[in-house]
């Protein structure tokens, strides 16, 4: 296996402090599924039932726990989840759904829940049996050793080619009463999301029925991890849960049976934020990237249109080359609107790197500076703004710069 990769100069300079939240506890171990030398399982347990809710990769080729979860969301319970990272036990068929079984069953047996209300998510290599074996040998490890404080450990436990952990937290009023929302999330390559990331999972202490917290969830992915992308490739394993433990209600929090119900607008807002920051911790953490790039479409004929144009030019490799190169070429730009099948007129293209306008009503700026220009494309976040002029809708997506340390990361990935 290779070495880890060097930290991402993306990284974040500090991490926030996770504070405990009330009715769910943390663990992990180094049960050997693929690394040696680290933690590679984890493990969430719940004080009690708490409420699930999910999304799930779109893939036509989902992983075996895609399919669990999938299968035992509609319950709205969680006792536990269990995570493994270096086998992503996809396209394993019956071998796999055997596995997840074996898992969920060990689990239920050891907490004395049913194995329908246990969670799993794996990732890493596609197409290697997963020996679930390994991960029930250490089970009395992990039940035994759950504490309130050990979501980091977590965090890290779940990385790949990760090169630092993706945490986030936030605190909100629900009535009168504090909450806590703490999120993990692990990605750096196969990153173009189609309902979620490819790992994500979000727990908060606040009394939220699952079907209210479904609806929050579901809308809260559309602009934050389903408009990000780091090489245009959609896992097979793309799961975001998120858990609701309820516990804030003994300190007299309402319990939110209606995502529609306004005592849950600030928790809907942190919670959009707490994701979205998660979603960016993915792509600043895209494998071999040195630049955040942000891409502003507007002016388009729709919201629709305005993503598409905008995920055609985040997933440009000519687009994402130029920016690793730190030039400010506009054509590629052009290239990416005018190849994304949406509505677009040449002469009413306006495009501009930050605040610099490049080319104006398709034509080169002309106030255009190219020394001015390429000092920009030196900073390590990059905003590319296109203004089609043609409508009132925008979007924004985020990705990051395409470089050599990509091809060397995914050209010895198995090996």
């Amino acid at each position: 296996m290779a070495a880890p990769a060097p930290l991402s100069p993306l990284a974040p300079k500090k991490y926030p402090e996770l504070p405990a939240i009330p009715g769910v506890k943390f663990a992990t171990a180094a049960a050997g599924v693929r690394y040696s030398g680290r933690t590679d399982v984890m493990l969430a347990l719940f004080d009690g039932p708490a409420a699930v809710a999910g999304v799930f990769t779109r893939s036509k080729c989902p992983s075996a726990p895609v399919d669990w979860c999938r299968e035992h969301l509609s319950a709205g319970v969680a006792r536990a989840l269990v995570v493994n990272s270096g086998n992503a036990n996809a396209f394993t068929g019956a071998v796999g759904a055997r596995a997840v079984a074996d898992v969920g069953e060990a689990v239920g047996k050891a907490i004395g829940a049913a194995p329908g209300e246990v969670f799993m998510a794996s990732t890493g290599v596609i197409g290697e049996p997963l020996e679930a074996a390994r991960i029930a040998k250490a089970l009395d490890e992990l039940v035994v050793g759950v504490k309130r404080d050990g979501l980091m450990e977590a965090a890290r436990a779940i990385m790949t080619t990760d090169t630092f952990p993706k945490v986030a937290t936030a605190r909100v009023k629900i009535g009168e009463t504090e909450v806590v929302i703490n999120g993990i999330a692990k990605g750096a390559g196969m990153i173009a999301p189609d309902m979620a990331t490819m790992l994500s999972f979000v727990f908060t202490d606040a009394a939220i029925a699952a079907p209210a917290l479904q609806a929050m969830l579901s809308k809260s992915v559309r602009r934050s991890f389903n408009a990000i992308t780091v090489d245009s490739d959609t896992s097979t394993s793309d799961t975001l849960l998120m858990f609701a433990t309820g516990a804030a209600a003994g300190r007299g929090a309402p319990e939110i049976v209606d995502a529609g119900d306004p005592t849950a607008a600030d928790f809907k807002r942190a919670l959009d934020r707490l994701l979205l920051d998660l979603a960016h911790q993915v792509v600043r953490d895209g494998e071999g990237a040195r630049k955040f790039i942000e891409v502003r479409v507007e002016g388009a004929a729709s919201r629709k249109a305005a993503k598409r144009i905008a995920l055609s030019i985040a997933n440009s490799p000519l687009v994402k080359t130029a920016c690793a190169g730190e030039d400010a070429n506009w054509g590629r730009v052009v290239m990416a609107v005018g190849k994304a099948g949406e509505k677009a007129e040449r002469d009413k293209l306006d495009i501009y790197f930050g605040d610099i306008r490049v080319a104006h009503q398709g034509l080169r700026d002309p106030a255009y500076d190219e020394a001015e220009a390429s000092s920009y494309m030196k900073k390590s976040k990059i905003v590319i703004g296109v203004k089609l002029g043609i409508g009132t809708a925008r979007a924004k997506v985020w990705t990051c710069d395409l470089t050599k340390e990509y091809i060397a990361i995914n050209g010895d990935y198995r090996s």
